[in-house]
């Protein structure tokens, strides 16, 4: 079995999956944390591996920039792969003072102005959740982190930012990705489990970011946490 986006065969992918947005360090992870990695899917280049860890099979898979890409592979994995669990392992950029770059934000709830879940299901709220069971297990995996609201966000570049400070505040976003929102919302909709760990990458107030070789390989704390919480699921 396959589809337009993913070769590999159902028995190919594990009942537990972690998401990077990015296929390298998707290959990255497989590479340095998996036992017996395989390839299972190149299609348009999302690398996806499945491999041992602890023990316990799991499979790290890209999922892409935005709703769009990780509405598609989130909704496959689900649906198409019969996969339980998957944990979105990613980068954000900071809305507050009180997390600092290379921080890890395990958010326990998502708000986006995205018509992504309107589009897909009818969905018409304005906030979705984690798994509660899962979005428990990487907080008590995680040795420091911080946690809150989560910006889901269609643009990585806005003309006007204070609009985006102005409305996340009213919000009470602490910090702002582009994949979590439809992940949550795809995984609630069949009733899997979902949740998502990020470390601070940007953080515009302070002017400071995080390098390209650094987003791909130097989140190695946020990975052990995703990978220790996927095994207790596994």
């Amino acid at each position: 079995m396959s589809t337009a986006h993913n070769n590999a065969n159902i028995e190919d992918v594990a009942k537990v999956v972690l998401m990077p947005g990015d296929p390298y360090r998707a290959r990255y992870i497989a590479g340095k944390f998996l036992e017996n990695a395989a390839l299972v899917s190149e299609v348009r280049g999302m690398l996806a591996y499945t491999g041992m860890y602890k023990g316990k099979r799991v499979t790290v898979m890209g999922s892409g920039m935005g709703c769009g890409s990780m509405g598609i592979y989130s909704h496959e994995l689900f649906n198409k792969y019969d996969v339980e669990v998957i944990v979105r392992a990613g980068s954000c950029g900071a809305y507050t003072m009180d997390l600092d770059l290379k921080d890890i934000f395990i958010p326990n709830s998502c708000w986006s102005q995205s018509t992504y879940a309107q589009t897909y299901s009818g969905y018409e709220k304005e906030f979705v959740e984690p798994d509660p069971t899962l979005w428990k297990s990487l907080c008590e995996h995680a040795l420091n982190y911080k946690t809150g609201c989560l910006h889901t966000s269609d643009c990585f570049y806005y003309k006007k930012k204070e609009d985006k400070y102005l409305i996340c505040e009213q919000k009470h976003c602490l910090a702002v990705d582009m994949e979590s929102f439809a992940l949550l919302h795809n995984a609630n909709q069949v009733h899997k489990k979902a949740a998502t760990i990020l470390t601070v990458s940007d953080h515009s107030l302070k002017k400071e970011k995080l390098s390209v070789a650094e987003r791909e390989q130097n989140f190695d704390a946020m990975i052990q946490i995703a990978l220790d919480t996927l095994a207790s699921f596994a």
